[in-house]
């Protein structure tokens, strides 16, 4: 197993310096993409990957794609550079990066399996993104016919490269705030098991959150529509898995 970490930044330029500090002594090769961000957090990334550079890689975007467009030019970078598993936390400080021994421990003893983060949230969560949390889990539920997945919006996760990369190939996934979800329901519908490990969560360091209110909750109730119309007909297969 070779692992590394991935991590889409968008103008994020206070929260990434102490999510930088706090991965440091892990040692894990870092790939930091930036994804079209200002002037200012390009160059507070520059800066990071010149004073880290023998565990940081800074790969720039030309501009801003989405969420999961830049997950997707991480996941793909670190499969082209030879890495097996890429651990994926997101850039605002939500994560408690204590955990990634938990993920690399489930990961060595499971390398097939995607290891997803199962988050417990303190009481800087909004009620109105538990409840979204609640809506979008029920639809994953329902739409892998399984409880299998505790949490698929939450972006700590490791994930097997060669599986992904086969929905990479075959998949126009989702751009944005839809690829979390939808990377966990295509991996479970190709058969790759999960292992869910809680880890507390907070909400971000400087505030800046680029989830859009309205845009991305029509973006994420159209991918739940997509991916029933996907569970429809592997119908069948779904429930000859279950039987077995």
């Amino acid at each position: 197993m070779k692992t590394c970490v991935v991590i889409p930044v968008y103008n994020h330029q206070e929260a990434i310096v102490p999510v930088i500090a706090a991965l440091r002594p892990f040692q894990l090769p870092c790939l930091l993409i930036n994804d079209g961000s200002s002037n200012q957090c390009t160059e507070v990334l520059r800066e990071l990957a010149a004073q880290e550079q023998h565990w940081l890689t800074l790969h720039e975007r030309s501009q801003n794609g989405g969420k999961g467009a830049a997950v997707i030019t991480g996941l793909q970078l670190a499969l082209s550079l030879g890495f097996t598993h890429a651990i994926q936390i997101d850039a605002d400080g939500q994560h408690c990066l204590d955990d990634i021994s938990l993920f690399l421990a489930a990961s060595a003893a499971h390398p097939d399996k995607l290891i997803l983060g199962a988050p417990r949230f303190d009481g800087s969560a909004h009620k109105k993104r538990l409840y979204g949390r609640q809506f979008t889990n029920l639809w994953i539920w329902i739409n892998t016919l399984s409880f299998a997945i505790a949490d698929g919006m939450c972006g700590f996760r490791c994930y097997p490269l060669v599986a992904v990369d086969k929905i990479v190939q075959s998949t126009r996934l989702g751009q944005r705030m839809d690829f979390d979800i939808e990377i966990v329901v295509r991996l479970h519908w190709q058969g790759v098991g999960v292992i869910n490990i809680g880890t507390d969560v907070r909400y971000p360091l400087d505030g800046v959150s680029h989830f859009r209110m309205l845009q991305d909750n029509v973006l994420i109730s159209k991918k739940h529509a997509q991916l029933f119309l996907g569970m429809l007909w592997r119908l069948p297969i779904l429930l000859l898995r279950k039987c077995r």
